[in-house]
């Protein structure tokens, strides 16, 4: 936390100086104009912020390519100074184009350096410091709003403007000062941009299309800063129009919202370490979708109204660093500029758009409808979010499933691997839900399955298996249209092995049919341990637990429906929530078995397949 002081501090005396500004504009320079333009001038000042990361995120990408992160700070910082006389020069006048052209120019100079800024965190801290890192900075983020909009709220009330001018001034000199105490091992990129912003946007976004799923973790923390933004505007109109509170009383209300908000990024920044917080994005999504849904049904009492903000807020900072920490984590550091600075356009297109439709809405209903839009736009997104990131859904199927089930990991040690080594994974196949189980299990293990073709073309399912790049596998006992395709998974699995890949696949191909696993004369277990990797770990699950029950094929003359069998388990674990019902007990045992089966290849196809049967049935 230490060696993250100064950046920490440089942040602080930022954000509080943008939110200084754009709040004493829609305090003051909003009273400049009659009462039907005030919403406009709100709504306008928050846009003036943004508006430069609209247009400047592609430059502010590619000035770390040009000098360091740390320059460019520092150069930002000083021009901080001329922009706070600017804007005295607007409040001393009463001249609202000027007073919105220094929040314009705040805006740019932020925009500018944003990507710098954040790209720095990994610079100092390292992958280690990701999280500690990212769940300071944004905590220090929300502190300086809460503490620039509490200040502006009071200043607004002073007879003269004179103590402001001090604050904008010391605030940008106290910046300047922090940021040279900055120090960071800094790694620079090598990535070549464009400053065009279309073009930037197209390039870069093939660029993120290559960390797989990262561009919906791009969307998702972009509606978080449109939750934000929208909250902040009609905060101001719906305290003062609809509930009659003054500026002061207003402020505390935005205050408990900044609060919550640095509460749950230092919470969440300590929670990513020892959870896998992005498994939880959906459900804080969700849950905050629930406490707007209150607030525009309710319509509540100021203090009720004071106490769900704030709910929503800390929720909303909890939901927030795990996507902030997922960039990080996933993007290499050549390539992490670049991204920030497509974030920074694709999030500040988002706020943009909170101020448009704020103006919309409260244009033609009631200000309180604004919490229901925000609460349907991020509620539906977080649940599309479940079935878009591969590891989330794992993650979401594993807590469902649990529910239902008790289930043992034992072994699971054995799928940890080294650098340069990667895993075949062959488990036996008692029942339907045993590879949903696995893949929930596995949840943060990278692996490509094998999957019968039948999956392919269930609606939900189809795209679920397209998540993990499945092979399709043609289902021969039907028709031998597929004879080629299957011919060539020998080659498909040994071409994935070869280029460090994890593979997943049955080797009997079927679920059993009386409770013994029996693979007979199939052949791909065997042709790929024939040919295997010496850097590949083989790994043989054996399930217990499972036959007998709804997902087996016990007493039962053909394979159960998936469709109808996820149904009937939704029905059975929505149960379980309302009444109690005993979990059935499942193990699912890893064993390492790579010397077994360099043994067992010596002999022939079918004795391979006994011994591997063996295992399976012991």
């Amino acid at each position: 936390m230490k060696k993250f002081f100064p950046l920490y501090i440089t942040n602080l005396f930022g954000v509080m100086n943008d939110n200084v500004l754009k709040t004493l504009v829609c305090f003051i320079a909003a009273s400049w104009v009659n009462e039907e333009y005030r919403s406009i001038v709100v709504n306008a000042t928050a846009g003036a912020l943004v508006l430069p990361y609209l247009l400047f995120s592609p430059l502010a990408g590619k000035l770390p390519q040009l000098y360091s992160k740390l320059q460019v700070f520092r150069w930002c910082k000083i021009l901080e100074l001329p922009i706070m006389l600017i804007a005295i020069l607007g409040f001393y006048y009463e001249n609202i184009w000027i007073a919105i052209s220094a929040v314009l120019l705040m805006g740019l100079q932020s925009a500018i350096y944003s990507p710098s800024k954040y790209g720095l965190i990994k610079d100092i801290g390292g992958t280690e410091g990701i999280s500690t890192g990212m769940g300071g900075m944004e905590a220090i983020a929300f502190l300086g709003m809460l503490l620039g909009t509490v200040a502006a709220s009071f200043l607004a009330e002073l007879p003269n403007n004179n103590i402001s001018f001090i604050v904008l001034i010391a605030l940008a000199t106290l910046g300047l000062i922090a940021s040279t105490t900055i120090h960071a091992d800094e790694k620079h990129s090598t990535i070549k941009t464009s400053t065009n912003p279309i073009k930037f946007l197209r390039d870069t976004s093939h660029l993120i299309g290559q960390y797989r799923g990262l561009h919906h973790v791009i969307h998702l923390l972009s509606l978080f800063w449109w939750l934000s933004a929208s909250l902040q505007t009609i905060l101001i109109i719906y305290c003062t129009s609809d509930m009659g509170l003054t500026p002061s009383e207003t402020g505390y209300i935005l205050a408990l919202t900044a609060i919550g908000i640095t509460a749950g990024c230092l919470v969440g920044g300590q929670l990513d370490h020892k959870l896998f917080m992005l498994g939880y994005v959906p459900q804080l999504g969700m849950l905050d979708a629930i406490l707007l849904l209150a607030i525009f049904f309710a319509e509540p009492s100021p203090v009720i109204f004071a106490i769900l903000v704030a709910s929503v807020a800390f929720i909303g900072g909890l939901f927030k660093i795990p996507l902030d920490a997922e960039i990080q984590k996933r993007v290499s550091h050549k390539e992490l500029n670049v991204v920030l600075a497509y974030f920074n356009l694709v999030s500040f297109i988002y706020i943009f758009m909170a101020s448009a439709t704020n103006i919309i809405v409260t244009s033609f209903f009631p200000n309180r409808y604004v919490f229901l839009a925000i609460a349907i736009v991020i509620g539906v997104s977080s649940i599309i979010f479940i079935f878009d990131y591969k590891a989330v859904l794992c993650f979401f199927g594993r807590e469902h499933i649990r529910l239902h089930y008790d289930i043992d990991n034992t072994g699971r040690n054995n799928l940890d691997t080294v650098e340069g080594e990667n895993l075949l994974i062959l488990p036996q196949h008692v029942a339907v839900i045993d590879p949903l189980m696995l893949f929930a299990e596995l949840y943060d293990k990278k692996i490509q399955p094998l999957v019968d073709e039948d999956y392919f073309h269930i609606p939900v399912i189809g795209h679920v298996l397209s998540l993990f790049n499945a092979v399709e596998v043609p289902d021969l006992r039907r028709s031998r249209k597929g004879l080629d395709k299957v011919k060539q998974l020998d080659s498909i699995i040994l071409n994935s092995l070869n280029k460090g890949d994890n593979i997943l696949f049955y080797p009997s191909g079927h679920i059993t049919t009386d409770g013994v696993e029996t693979i007979g004369s199939r052949h791909l277990a065997y042709n790929t341990v024939i040919n295997l990797p010496e850097n590949t770990k083989v790994i043989g699950i054996r399930i217990r637990g499972l036959w007998g029950s709804q997902w087996s094929r016990y007493g039962l003359n053909a394979t159960p429906s998936i469709v109808s069998l996820l149904a009937k388990s939704a029905l059975l674990i929505f149960s379980t929530s309302i009444f109690w019902m005993k979990k059935r007990k499942v193990t699912l045992e890893y064993v390492d078995i790579t010397d077994k089966v360099k043994t067992w290849r010596q002999g022939t196809k079918l004795e391979f397949n006994a011994q591997l049967e063996n295992f399976y049935n012991s």
